[in-house]
């Protein structure tokens, strides 16, 4: 047997170090080369995405625009009307969706609109002297309070439109970006993805929203969602935040919603809907162990209008809403079910199929019109509604308005106190929203104008006391015109 040792051993162990060090030194340089390719294809596919992004971006941003409102709007932080209205101005954000100028946005960015202007950008790239962006009055076309839309028309057929994507095709995790103008930093762009595809935010509202964490701000508001390929997946409507920044809870407007109101406010001003008269919600746990109902009821009437269609047809509260048009309710997103229940024209039909008990029931609805008082929406007359004198906006009272109580004539006799408005008379008397003016002086007044120039007829330091009727009782309001 052949033994290894002594000076012979020494000899042995370098040149096997030297043999071992020479067979790893072979074997990572494959693996070393293999990293730095490895880290240069990471690179380039960084560098492809980014690309692809920039050049998003840039086609995008060519058919958002800025809007800018300028009228009365409401001075709580919480935008509550009752409390007052003071001159403002309102920076929102519009996506153009027709080559012949119009563009939608939210009808809350409008609100108590005097004049519209949209600011639009030439090159999504500011540069040092040069004038990038044009400025353009806008028209106020067709609003939908409803959905929050509002469809306004500009002179600037040039500018390029984006598509509405096929909402059906949407995917929760789909990489969406949110255009508009954040806190009024125009031509902005924040990436996230798609948090849910029909999140329905008010049980008590069969409206469903497109969630999203892409970063959303005050300014955002009728903005576009956009998807890979640069299609509007929704309108930037609202976001849930204590701080009133971004959280990371955004909800957008689908696009098949934007699909049905867009023509109809171009051509009618309105959403020219039909109803059955039907409310629904979804069953919940709770509701389902409360009232007994079977394990598989999903949507429950909850409220059927009197005379209503669906009335007519049979439906009474209570009943388990098992299909709609013959599709079964469990299959149905809530995006679907508004379209097919709510978004009806007169006189299309709907079938239903209920379940009350052990009865099943299948039933036809026929939608009829929704009455509106007006087709076209416009922008506030302050001319016609503000009595600057009394710190008010007015109008002539509804015919509902009487209160039969009061014993003290039709409704026709009286101006509508619509909201407060602060105007710097310190003196104004303390009317609210909702208050009933009768009469001025002792003498009766029955529309705005009439009231205004009875006030205009008070001399300076003059007493002017107003008859106003709250909440049914009658009372006097006395000051001294400034």
């Amino acid at each position: 047997m052949t033994r290894w040792h002594g000076a012979g051993a020494r000899r042995f162990a370098p040149v096997l170090g030297v043999v071992i060090l020479g067979t790893a030194l072979a074997s990572a340089a494959p693996a070393a080369a293999q990293d730095v390719r490895g880290a240069a294809k990471s690179a380039d596919a960084l560098r492809l995405a980014s690309g692809s992004i920039q050049a998003l971006v840039e086609r995008v941003s060519k058919s958002v625009v800025q809007v800018v409102v300028s009228g009365y709007q409401p001075l709580d932080p919480n935008g509550r009307t009752e409390v007052a209205l003071g001159r403002g101005r309102v920076i929102g954000s519009g996506v153009v969706v027709e080559e012949s100028g119009y563009v939608m946005t939210n009808a809350h960015v409008v609100a108590g609109a005097e004049r519209i202007q949209v600011i639009l950008d030439n090159a999504p790239v500011q540069t040092l002297g040069r004038q990038t962006t044009r400025q353009v009055d806008a028209r106020l076309v067709g609003i939908s309070d409803e959905l929050d839309l509002a469809l306004l028309k500009i002179d600037a057929p040039d500018v390029p439109v984006l598509t509405l994507a096929d909402y059906d095709r949407l995917k929760q995790g789909e990489l969406v970006f949110a255009f508009g103008s954040p806190d009024g930093l125009r031509n902005s762009v924040t990436m996230g993805m798609v948090s849910s595809v029909a999140r329905q935010v008010d049980e008590d509202s069969p409206l469903v929203y497109v969630q999203t964490d892409a970063p959303i701000n005050p300014g955002n508001s009728g903005g576009p969602l956009v998807n890979a390929a640069g299609e509007v997946v929704g309108i930037n409507t609202f976001i849930q935040s204590a701080s009133g920044g971004s959280e990371g809870l955004g909800f957008a407007l689908p696009s098949a919603l934007i699909a049905l109101a867009y023509p109809q406010l171009r051509d009618f001003g309105h959403l020219h809907r039909g109803l059955i008269g039907l409310t629904v919600q979804t069953v919940t746990p709770l509701l389902a162990s409360g009232l007994h109902l079977p394990a598989d009821a999903a949507l429950i009437a909850a409220n059927v209008a009197h005379g209503s269609p669906a009335d007519t047809a049979g439906i009474t509260p209570g009943d388990i809403i098992v299909a709609v048009d013959g599709e079964p309710v469990a299959s149905l997103t809530m995006a679907q079910l508004y379209l097919r229940l709510y978004a009806l024209r007169s006189g299309q039909t709907v079938r239903i199929d209920l379940a009350r008990g052990d009865a099943r029931k299948a039933v036809i609805a026929t939608a009829v019109e929704i009455p509106h008082v007006c087709d076209r929406q416009t922008l506030i007359d302050v001319r016609n509604a503000l009595i600057e004198p009394l710190g008010v906006f007015a109008s002539a009272p509804p015919p509902d308005q009487d209160d039969p109580s009061s014993g003290d004539g039709p409704p026709e006799d009286a101006v509508l106190v619509t909201a407060r408005v602060e105007t710097g008379h310190p003196g104004a008397p303390p009317l609210q929203r909702g208050d009933l003016i009768r009469a001025i002086n002792g003498a009766r007044v029955s529309t705005p104008a009439a009231l205004r120039e009875a006030v205009e007829r008070v001399p300076a330091r003059g007493a002017v006391v107003l008859q106003v009727e709250r909440e049914g009782r009658l009372e006097y309001m006395a000051f001294e015109r400034e």
